[in-house]
């Protein structure tokens, strides 16, 4: 089910978007996703990550990441909480965000993947 929005932008803003049209709705989808990740308390972990790749590392370190032992843990009490009680609205937005980090690190690992292959 689709919903229309209107709101007021800068000309600015408008003009930056007015070439992504077809991609708006992506691009409110990961705005939301970083605000939320922003947001949530004990989320340094997906920062980590985030310094890490912008330090642009060799495909040998992107394919070596793994996810800090707070960071392990933090998503098994997540998992283990849906399983049986389900999560609650902010810690549903904090999976999201470690699903979305997820998403990152898989991306870079591809194409980490790919670069060593064309080596």
């Amino acid at each position: 089910m689709l919903s229309t929005v209107q709101m007021n932008i800068t000309q600015e803003l408008a003009l930056r978007l007015q070439p992504l049209q077809g991609q708006i709705q992506q691009i409110l989808e990961l705005g939301l996703r970083e605000l939320n990740a922003q947001k949530q308390p004990g989320f340094e972990g997906a920062s980590n990550v985030l310094e890490f790749l912008a330090g642009l590392p060799t495909p040998e370190e992107i394919l070596n990441l793994r996810p800090s032992e707070k960071m392990r843990v933090r998503i098994n009490e997540l998992l283990d909480k849906n399983r049986s009680h389900g999560l609650t609205t902010d810690e549903q937005a904090e999976w999201e965000q470690y699903q979305y980090i997820e998403h990152l690190v898989r991306t870079a690992k591809a194409k980490a993947h790919l670069k060593m292959k064309e080596s």
